[in-house]
């Protein structure tokens, strides 16, 4: 009887071990970079592809999604894996290459990013970019390891080419000066990122991975340091990310919407990234959308060959399972109106779809915003955009009326029209500006701030605003007296009295008509009457010129002598809302300011400058 037992226990645990069987899937690699250093360009050495000579203006506009092999790990890495100790147990890296800063943001998951580790491409000779500061700034955030590919070492000046060498071959055969430029430039950047809170160095130099990043010299259009890079890549991924890397294979498949775009006779389909699970064709699977999960069936499931680029390649492979994690290309119905950006999970069957579709939803929800109070209006073309975005303003404490993904409506345009001038603002990012909503904001005179980075929708904001508070001020100047010194110049006298008219000339500072005029003993004499230079009417007087002024009050040769000079006549609140508008002053009116502040406390010590 116990040996029954014993013997159906241990089929139970093969039933259970089957059920649950695990495997090690290959790590999500992001690449990053700033404009130009090299990202797509190394890519496509690894790849031995030409993404980037095909992209416009050589930016990568579209994600991508290649698989690399272990196999290709080892032909590029060669003995390196040998001389670094790793014993490749990985299936091979998925590496993603992101159009800019922002569509990093867009590939999150859950608690997370769906990267595993990153590659930051910075280019040897430039240094740390805007962009690059970015990256790194969302690498920090979201605790994602990574290493540095130190790029185009060979534009350093006298650099001798050996094509496809370690960084330890390539190195030796340099001279001296080379080899000391180099290191110099190395030093410069880890300084650099020092400064940002990032501990690194030469990788070769490297004690403990797991405290200091790891700086690998590379060229991307050489291939020297390349052997390098890939191999240490593969040992970090590999010895730091453990359990990360477990896939049960009967799991759900969870995966992020990359792109959506018509395939010639598969119609719309979708470059989606299965980060968790396994999906089969036939699955049902359910997508987030801001109006309500998308639910539908798999059709077909298509798969590039290794090595390729999802999103330049034009030949793709019916398969009926796919295991995380892949870059695969779902063919189904009803999806047009997905976006890029969102979270998707594909089931078996019908049983769990309600809880699916509750689980995407939440995620759709907590990113998007809407309220009734005061605010700027944010729209983006992804769900990760659009996070990405939010959070950005909410460090800069701007407040966010309504965001959401989607194009940029009249309805919003118009929804702005009772707001603050400092937050009639819609962002526009990497998402388009409808017609009737282009036309809507003209006339309202609502700007629209678009773009496809970050920061400079924020830069175009915090001008904007300065804009406005500068608007406002001159407009406060406009309605308050200013502060001007002027000299009756002898000789110019050309009447009395009633009112007095004498040619001035200006010492300092801005005069208009009606400003209360004192002499030196900060006593009033009168009121300018009217103002005019070379017989004409004007209505304000600056620095340098010579106007004939007409004053109500005095007596010219009695209380008021050629050669006198007088002060615009300036009450306490007059004087602390010039104080408060200094930026807009000249530095000779805020020295005329100071000598009747000075004036008017020799004359009433109570005079409270402060008050």
């Amino acid at each position: 009887m116990e040996i029954e037992y014993v013997s159906h226990l241990k089929f139970i645990l093969q039933l259970l071990s089957v059920i649950y069987m695990t495997r090690i899937r290959q790590p999500i690699v992001s690449v990053l970079a700033h404009v130009d250093h090299g990202k797509t360009t190394l890519l496509d050495y690894v790849r031995r592809s030409r993404v980037a000579s095909g992209e416009a203006g050589g930016i990568t506009q579209h994600i991508g999604a290649s698989e690399v092999p272990a196999k290709k790990i080892q032909e590029i890495s060669g003995d390196l894996l040998k001389k670094f100790k790793v014993e490749l147990k990985i299936p091979g890296l998925l590496f993603i290459d992101t159009p800019g800063h922002a569509a990093f943001d867009l590939l999150r998951k859950r608690g997370g990013l769906l990267s595993d580790i990153a590659i930051l491409v910075i280019d040897i000779n430039e240094g740390i970019k805007p962009q690059t500061e970015e990256s790194i700034n969302i690498l920090k955030s979201y605790k994602t390891p990574f290493v540095i590919a130190a790029n185009k070492i060979d534009r350093i000046g006298g650099w001798q080419v050996k094509k496809d060498a370690p960084f330890a071959g390539t190195f030796e055969i340099q001279t001296s000066g080379v080899q000391e430029m180099l290191d110099k430039k190395i030093y410069e950047l880890i300084g650099a990122l020092y400064e940002r809170g990032i501990n690194a160095e030469r990788y070769d130099r490297v004690d403990d991975f797991t405290k200091t990043v790891s700086i690998i010299p590379t060229s991307a259009m050489t291939g020297e340091g390349v052997p390098d890079l890939i191999a240490i890549l593969s040992g970090l991924a590999q010895k730091y990310l453990g359990s990360q890397l477990e896939v049960k294979e009967n799991e759900r498949g969870k995966g992020i919407i990359l792109e959506v775009r018509p395939v010639k006779g598969l119609g719309m389909t979708i470059d989606a990234i299965l980060y968790d699970g396994v999906m089969r064709a036939g699955d049902s699977i359910v997508i987030g959308h801001p109006e309500g999960a998308v639910k539908t069936k798999i059709k077909a499931l298509l798969k590039t060959e290794p090595m390729k680029d999802i999103r330049a390649e034009k030949k793709f492979v019916p398969v009926k399972e796919v295991s995380a994690a892949s870059g695969v290309k779902i063919s189904a119905q009803g999806i047009d109106d997905v976006i890029a950006g969102v979270p998707f999970i594909s089931i078996q069957g019908v049983s769990g779809l309600e809880d699916a579709e509750k689980e995407v939803q939440k995620e759709i929800d907590e990113v998007q915003i809407t309220t009734d109070g005061e605010g700027v209006i944010v729209r983006a073309d992804a769900l990760g955009s659009l996070e990405a975005l939010v959070k950005t303003l909410r460090e800069k404490d701007i407040p966010i009326r309504r965001a959401q993904v989607g194009h940029v409506t009249k309805k919003e345009v118009l929804s702005l029209e009772e707001v603050k001038d400092e937050y009639r603002i819609i962002f526009a990012f990497n998402t388009p500006i409808l017609p009737e909503a282009d036309e809507a904001a003209r006339a309202k005179k609502i700007p629209i701030f678009s773009s496809n980075i970050i920061y400079r929708l924020v830069e175009d904001y915090e001008d904007y605003v300065k804009a406005v508070e500068e608007k406002k001020r001159t407009s406060i100047l406009g309605t308050i007296q200013r502060a001007a010194k002027l000299r009756l110049m002898p000789n110019f006298v050309f009447r009395q009295s009633k009112p007095a008219i004498g040619g001035f000339e200006m010492l300092g500072g801005i005069l208009r008509q009606g400003a209360d005029l004192m002499k030196v003993d900060a006593n009033p004499i009168g009121s300018v009457h009217a103002l005019q230079e070379k017989g004409e009417n004007i209505s304000e007087a600056k620095i340098g010129m010579q106007v004939a002024v007409s004053i109500d009050g005095p007596t010219i040769g009695r209380n008021l002598k050629e050669g006198d000079t007088l002060y615009t006549f300036l009450s306490k609140t007059e004087y602390h809302e010039l104080r408060k508008q200094h930026e807009l002053l000249s530095d000779n009116e805020i020295n005329v300011l100071d000598e009747i502040r000075d004036m008017m406390i020799k004359k009433d010590k109570l005079w409270d400058v402060e008050g």
